[in-house]
């Protein structure tokens, strides 16, 4: 690990008077390039600040972290929160964290290394509307673990997109001045473990919430993630609850991220108005290590442009990528796994394949993607070869691929392992051969049953992995029961396929019609809009009719 004595030794321009065990040295002057340095006695921690209107007191240190009490009730009687036994934690173990306080605008560089300890941001209550309550953090190989709440905190900084309603939210959203930043510093590797705090209410009559920090790097505004110039910086994220977590939106440019979780990998959480960005970097998720979590989780949109994903899900019940408002592959390399899978929207601008596999495949098995017509392969992916996901290897039912190399209107063919892979249908929403993500997918509609509700030959429910721990499947949201004498799949009397009930006309935004002369390859006939493709007709030719094409049923070609 690199150190940093350098700065701190041009920096000895005055000593200050601060609490024990922190040492603090500043030059006292104030210009658009004040800088000073900040080491904690017995630790190599250290940090370096540049900003406007630096003061001594931009960084100071205190014993007052933010946790969950073991406590069941206040004094009152009023109740405390929502927190579980093994989220609770002694009034001892939260004194021994030291707070790093940052409570100026600035860029501020930091390394070293601490035990106990959490890096809070809070440029106070007036801050979100402020465009100049701005930070940085430069992360320039910090070892930093926080046993009791999140490890980095943005608590107050400015929100840029402070005037959001849900009424007015939508997939497009520019984080560039937001407040509150992290960058991963080239050549560097930090290694972050971070805690959580469960929702607490306030000492109050209608348990409204005073706290809730669900991730291991938490911020209460609008955060951006970046690389340095060479993006080869490494941050290690290892979290008991949720990765990387805001409750507004989150971008991520750069750098290079791995991310281990109890929970979701990474969650913005604003119910219909968060957007997950992704335009570039290397993100590496191993989520859901505890009983559920998603890779990615969205409770807005889910964008991704450029750069890596690669994300895998609780087996049980999660999927790689899943968002409430609607999932978009314009760009990068997708491999998401997961036992369902939120399917990327029909307007996303990249070819994408969603496949859905009659039964749990083997973590091991190389995923390739090859030419149909000269066997050239086109994708490759090999997950032993993953360092993140080869650390707990997981076996899995639905799987997303998008890549650059995919073209529409080409037709591939795919192998597990050594397996060349065939599928028995394909769902189709608006059109044939697409997806509309936004209309439901194999985990909000049928999954693997056909249209009568029925499972392909050879599928066994419930057929998991040898080391699959069934305590690990979830005991809430199973699929409700239909009403008495209902049969899965049993259409009204009358009802055709694809057609609309008589006197209803089509919503707007339907499917735009296919190029004139676009054709499917010999010998695959073109569905009717809105039909689904009959099951039970195995077939190897992965046809990429549209840009979001989904498969189900798949399995070993025979």
């Amino acid at each position: 690990m690199k150190k940093h004595s350098k700065p701190f030794a041009l920096l000895l321009c005055a000593a200050l008077t601060l609490p024990p065990a922190l040492a603090m040295t500043g030059c006292g002057t104030r210009s658009n390039s004040d800088t000073k340095g900040l080491a904690i006695d017995g630790t190599d921690f250290g940090i370096t600040i540049e900003g406007t209107n630096v003061t001594e007191e931009s960084v100071f240190t205190s014993n007052d972290i933010i946790y969950y009490a073991d406590m069941e009730a206040y004094e009152s009687g009023n109740p405390y929160g929502e927190g579980e036994e093994q989220e609770r934690h002694t009034a001892e173990e939260a004194a021994a964290h030291t707070v790093i306080n940052i409570v100026e605008p600035g860029t501020y560089t930091i390394s070293g290394a601490m035990e106990k300890g959490q890096i809070r941001v809070d440029l106070g209550e007036d801050a979100e509307t402020n465009p100049e309550a701005v930070v940085t953090l430069v992360l320039d190989g910090l070892d930093m673990t926080c046993e009791v709440a999140p490890a980095i905190l943005f608590l107050n900084t400015y929100e840029c997109d402070n005037g959001w309603t849900a009424e007015t939210a939508q997939s497009a959203v520019d984080t560039s001045a937001a407040g509150a930043n992290l960058v991963i510093a080239d050549g560097s590797i930090n290694n972050i473990n971070g805690g959580h705090v469960a929702k607490i209410f306030e000492d109050a009559e209608g348990e409204e919430k005073l706290w809730k920090q669900d991730g291991g790097i938490y911020s209460y505004m609008s955060m951006n993630v970046s690389g340095g110039q060479a993006g080869d910086g490494i941050l290690n994220l290892k979290a008991d609850n949720e990765g990387l977590d805001t409750e507004l939106h989150l971008t991520i440019n750069g750098g290079i991220i791995n991310i281990y979780s109890d929970n979701d990998g990474i969650n913005t959480n604003e119910d219909g108005v968060s957007v997950t960005t992704i335009n570039g970097g290397d993100l590496h998720i191993l989520a859901g290590l505890g009983t559920e979590g998603d890779g990615i989780d969205s409770n807005g949109w889910l964008v991704i442009n450029g750069g890596t994903v690669i994300a895998s899900a609780n087996p049980a019940a999660d999927a790689g990528l899943d968002s409430d408002m609607g999932s978009y592959v314009n760009g990068g390399t997708v491999v998401a796994m997961g036992s369902t899978m939120d399917w990327a929207e029909s307007e996303s601008e990249q070819v994408t394949m969603n496949l859905q596999f009659a039964e749990y495949q083997e973590f091991g098995d190389v995923i390739q993607v090859r030419s149909s017509d000269d066997d050239v392969p086109v994708f490759g992916f090999d997950p032993d070869a993953d360092e993140v996901l080869s650390k707990y290897p997981r076996n899995y039912q639905g799987l997303i691929l998008s890549s650059p190399e995919f073209a529409q209107d080409e037709t591939y063919h795919v192998y597990m392992g050594s397996s060349q892979q065939s599928f028995t249908g394909t769902d189709v929403m608006m059109g044939p051969g697409g997806f509309g993500g936004g209309m439901g997918g194999f985990g909000g509609d049928h999954g693997p049953f056909d249209e009568n509700g029925e499972l392909p030959e050879g599928f066994e429910p419930g057929n998991l992995p040898e080391d699959f721990d069934p305590s690990q499947m979830p005991q809430d949201g199973q699929r409700p029961q239909g009403p008495e004498g209902f049969e899965p799949g049993e259409m009204p009397e009358g009802f055709e396929p694809g057609k609309l009930p008589e006197g209803m006309t089509p919503p707007d935004g339907q499917r735009p019609e296919k190029p004139e002369g676009m054709e499917p390859p010999e010998g695959m006939e073109r569905p009717e809009a809105g039909s689904i493709m009959e099951i039970g007709e195995a077939k190897t030719d992965f046809y990429m009719q549209d840009r979001v094409n989904a498969f189900s049923g798949v399995h070993d070609a025979e």
